[in-house]
């Protein structure tokens, strides 16, 4: 769940990127594509305990597919845009209905979504198109604690899990993931301007 147009490209990045689209890690980002819809699912038939183990599945495949991508050496040039696609769509489509069925305040949703769009159009504003940035610690912090966060929060809805101390743990986490998410929303959108200042003195200093 973390990373979308502009916000970041995955470490351990560098090096030879396969040109084709078909690798084992691009499978399982994919895998995650298709655990949205099915977490929604699960949620709309009040299934709670299956929703929590999507949400874990899908959290995992975050980290999965990024560490099978450098063991192998089958970072892509796909894989680069396309998992950071998974994570935001992953990350908003779990945000905006926990909104919607009510296990989340609705401030969950403007603290994620406000500053990724504002990063979209940062991006496209400045570079006609995405803009690949290292990912900054704050980041990977950030998105652990929204992916231990979230399935503890729906947690609490499971039968036999009710207890006071989940939610509040679940809540204590996920505000301090938006509070860095907003934080490497700054990151981000400050190393954009810094990149595109570059690029614009280096493109004058071969003019001149």
């Amino acid at each position: 769940m973390t990373k979308s147009i502009g916000t970041g490209a995955p470490s351990g990045s560098e090096g030879t990127e396969l040109a084709t689209a078909w690798t084992l890690p691009n499978l399982i980002t994919i895998v995650r594509f298709l655990g949205a819809p099915l977490f929604v699912w699960f949620i709309t038939q009040q299934r709670y305990g299956a929703a929590v183990l999507t949400l874990c599945i899908v959290g995992s495949t975050d980290w999965v597919d990024g560490y099978i991508a450098r063991r192998l050496h089958q970072v892509s040039v796909v894989g680069k845009w396309l998992d950071p696609l998974a994570d935001r769509t992953a990350l908003i489509v779990v945000a905006v209905t926990f909104v919607v069925d009510g296990i989340a305040p609705a401030w969950l949703v403007w603290a994620i979504v406000i500053p990724d769009v504002l990063l979209i159009i940062n991006a496209l504003v400045l570079f006609r198109g995405p803009l690949h940035l290292p990912v900054a610690t704050i980041g990977k912090i950030r998105t652990a604690l929204l992916l231990v966060g979230a399935p503890l929060l729906l947690l609490h809805r499971v039968e036999g899990f009710g207890h006071e101390w989940i939610l509040i743990v679940a809540q204590g986490l996920l505000a301090a993931g938006c509070a860095l998410h907003l934080a490497a929303f700054y990151a981000y959108f400050t190393a954009a301007h810094r990149k595109y200042r570059l690029e614009r003195a280096e493109q004058q200093s071969c003019r001149s």
